[in-house]
């Protein structure tokens, strides 16, 4: 069978300033729990019962936004603990519910944190993370909405600077040589010439001046056409570099008792500070000019305040590892890196204010996924106070050799996929055949019984090996067409597929 890359070309929906309604409020509102887990299967094989969990409780966020205030307040969210081996989807279920819900979502790591007083991170900080990328989410989304108009005001910005260049730029009385800038579509002098000096002053002729207007004309269609894209330019653009400001506790870990963001913006707009003349090719001062002026376009309070509301109400915070954090036991100590984690992380789960730049951001309606292999611990020896805060615990299968023929197939962003549209960059045909699927699962699931199991990230490793040799040559091979059965890839891997005791070291 033959896979071809799917091509994605979303529209972009514009809105004028005094219109910029969010994108999403209840975007879950019209999915049920099984519309839910029918999204998550287009790219995750099997665990049915870790997607109807968390489909449910995506779900549950929406049933709460239809109850009264005072019901909605107490209805907390049930957070859900992933219990299984490495590379079964726990991290792939939780940031495609994430990417579906449109959600402000952020990974931490369980063992990069430390007791709060110690070196290290404290556990609030995974809260700032998250009002740092819902932040961003939201003003990802605004800026789509003004994607048009900023678009508009840069080119306008770009073309002036190119009209300056080639001095084309012209009074309307037809006097030439001054600088002026466009505004609706007429020139306008930044400065007016003294009368004493009218007759200093050089007049084109009435052919020169239609000439010039043509250029200008051409210079436009030509910009607009993005035909000049590699030409350079130099434009006035924003100063954006600070002086790096570290803020640290006495004990040598993180704190927020200085706003260290906060200071470094007021640094930026110090006299002095603002702007600057950068020379840059065409497309890159698009890109930067166009952020710019979607800044100017933007409420940037009004995303703020919604960005904390999503983040309060709508954001997931995925904790891996969290069974690295199991106290080993036997130590008359502290376990700063340990049980004081678990400690900490209790009362960020059960609901509290944690500060940020933005001010107090509450934690009580984030939905917390915690997830972890479990292969030395049992989810029993976290302390009995955090267990009770996962109320909700899935226990993932380790994947099968079917499951792996099925990855290599199914899901919208399957690998072979990727490999198809890959080498058609290079004008090669590239085909998996059923047998070739078969064999390729079937070494990756030796493997895993063989060596250490890490579940489908072991495809990745198969294919990549079965497929180097052609990923080299690919460019020299345009036109060719190239089917992946079960005897190419035999001869790609050799011996080593048959030989468990070369798979340990090969794969």
């Amino acid at each position: 069978m033959q896979f071809a890359p799917t091509v994605f070309a979303p529209g972009t929906e514009t809105r004028r300033r005094y219109d910029l309604r969010p994108l999403m409020t209840d975007f879950a509102k019209d999915l049920t729990p099984r519309e839910i887990t029918s999204r998550l299967d287009d790219y995750i094989v099997g665990q049915s019962k870790a997607k109807r969990a968390v489909a449910v409780a995506l779900r549950n966020r929406w049933r709460r936004r239809q109850l009264g205030p005072e019901v909605a307040a107490e209805v907390y969210p049930k957070n859900i603990l992933l219990i299984g081996p490495t590379g079964v989807g726990k991290t792939e279920i939780a940031r495609r519910l994430a990417t579906l819900a449109r959600a402000p979502f952020v990974k931490v790591e369980a063992t990069k944190y430390s007791e709060t007083g110690y070196h290290g991170r404290d556990v609030e900080s995974m809260v700032r993370d998250m009002v740092d990328s819902s932040i961003a989410l939201v003003r990802a989304e605004k800026i789509k909405e003004v994607d048009k108009l900023a678009g508009e005001a840069a080119e306008d910005r770009i073309f002036a600077a190119l009209l300056e260049e080639l001095g084309l730029e012209e009074y309307q009385d037809g006097s030439v040589g001054m600088p002026g800038i466009m505004e609706g579509g007429f020139w306008r002098p930044l400065a007016k010439p003294n009368d004493d000096d009218d007759d200093d002053l050089d007049h084109d002729s009435p052919k020169d001046l239609a000439e010039r207007e043509q250029a200008r004309i051409a210079l436009r269609n030509d910009l607009r056409e993005r035909r000049i894209e590699a030409r350079s330019v130099e434009v006035e653009v924003a100063d954006s570099a600070a002086p790096t400001l570290s803020v640290m506790g006495p004990q040598g870990n993180e704190t927020m008792g200085i706003d260290a963001a906060a200071l470094q913006e007021m640094w930026g707009r110090s006299p002095g500070n603002k702007t600057k003349v950068r020379k840059l090719t065409i497309k890159e001062a698009r890109a930067i000019i166009h952020d710019e002026e979607a800044d100017k376009l933007l409420d940037q309070d009004a995303i703020v305040q919604e960005a904390l509301d999503r983040a309060q109400n709508d954001g997931i915070v995925f904790v891996d590892e969290i069974d690295k954090i199991v106290s080993s036991g036997g130590s008359d100590g502290p376990d700063v890196s340990r049980e004081g984690v678990q400690r900490d992380l209790l009362s960020v789960v059960e609901g509290c204010a944690v500060y940020t730049r933005y001010g107090h951001v509450r934690t009580d309606h984030m939905l917390f996924l915690a997830a972890g292999a479990f292969h030395f611990h049992k989810p029993s020896e976290l302390i009995p106070e955090l267990q009770g805060r996962f109320p909700v615990r899935v226990a993932l299968q380790s994947l099968t050799e079917d499951d792996f023929v099925r990855i290599l197939s199914e899901p919208k962003n399957a690998l072979t996929r990727q490999y198809v549209a890959l080498f058609e960059t290079e004008n090669v045909g590239l085909t998996f055949t059923d047998d070739g699927l078969r064999r390729l699962a079937n070494l990756a699931f030796r493997a895993n019984q063989t060596t250490q199991d890490i579940g489908a990230r072991r495809l990745m490793t198969i294919l990549e090996k079965c497929l180097e040799d052609l990923s080299f040559d690919a460019s020299e091979r345009s036109g060719q067409k190239i089917v992946i059965d079960e005897a190419l890839v035999n001869k790609q891997l050799g011996e080593t597929g048959d030989d468990e005791d070369l798979i340990r070291y090969n794969m």
